[in-house]
């Protein structure tokens, strides 16, 4: 039975497939969950909003049979309205798109919605935290990029931390702050001190041998 991690208030820790080996794509999956990982965070980019091409619906397909996880998508493309449709369809339970690609977050927030799925907005290191502020009353979660987003393994930017405590006191009791990018044992801290509630883990995770032990060390860092 999949678990909605937004019924739940005590830290969650998401473990992005990004840095997985796409060879054994199942086992990597089944391994983290086991570990104690909380739910899954796919990234999905397109080569155009960001210089880099992951994966679409085809692979989140693919990886629905393998796990009842909640999957929280990550749509780092151009037109998220666009292909919005298609990920839902394929298994994705939280669709959430970058405020740089919209003049309009509020309007596309609720088109994502009437799909029956979650909606979150994210916001890169240099975008002001006011740009998602017209779409907070739509939206169930907001996505604070601790790196320039594109690629795993950057190091953290901690200049995020006071743009994700403002935005922090803006959220309701049903919403979620969450926060990707160069989050590991030694600067996961920091997010949690931020207000954070989701915490995405991609190398942090996956590049240990024991990622049971890496899962475990980044609980006892933020208290979870």
């Amino acid at each position: 039975m999949t678990v909605n991690p937004f019924t739940i208030t005590t830290p969650q820790i998401a473990a992005s497939i990004l840095s997985s080996n796409f060879a054994k794509l199942g086992s990597e999956i089944d391994e983290v969950l086991a570990g104690g990982a909380d739910f899954l965070h796919l990234d999905v980019m397109d080569g155009h909003f960001v210089p880099n091409i992951s994966f679409g619906p085809p692979i989140i397909k693919a990886a629905r049979p393998v796990t009842q996880a909640f999957f929280d998508t990550h749509l780092m493309i151009t037109d998220p309205a666009r292909y919005a449709e298609a990920m839902v369809n394929a298994g994705a339970q939280n669709l959430t798109f970058q405020v740089e690609t919209t003049n309009d977050p509020a309007t596309t927030a609720r088109q994502i919605k009437k799909l029956g799925c979650r909606v979150g907005i994210v916001l890169n290191p240099a975008t002001p935290a006011e740009r998602i502020y017209p779409a907070l009353e739509v939206v169930d979660l907001v996505l604070v990029m601790s790196v320039v987003p594109g690629f795993g393994g950057q190091k953290f930017m901690p200049e995020v931390l006071p743009k994700a405590r403002e935005i922090k006191k803006r959220l309701g009791k049903h919403q979620r702050l969450e926060m990707d990018g160069g989050l590991h044992a030694e600067t996961i801290r920091q997010a949690a001190d931020a207000g954070v509630d989701w915490f995405v883990v991609g190398s942090g995770i996956f590049d240990h041998p024991d990622r049971a032990a890496a899962i475990a060390e980044l609980r006892r860092q933020i208290g979870a």
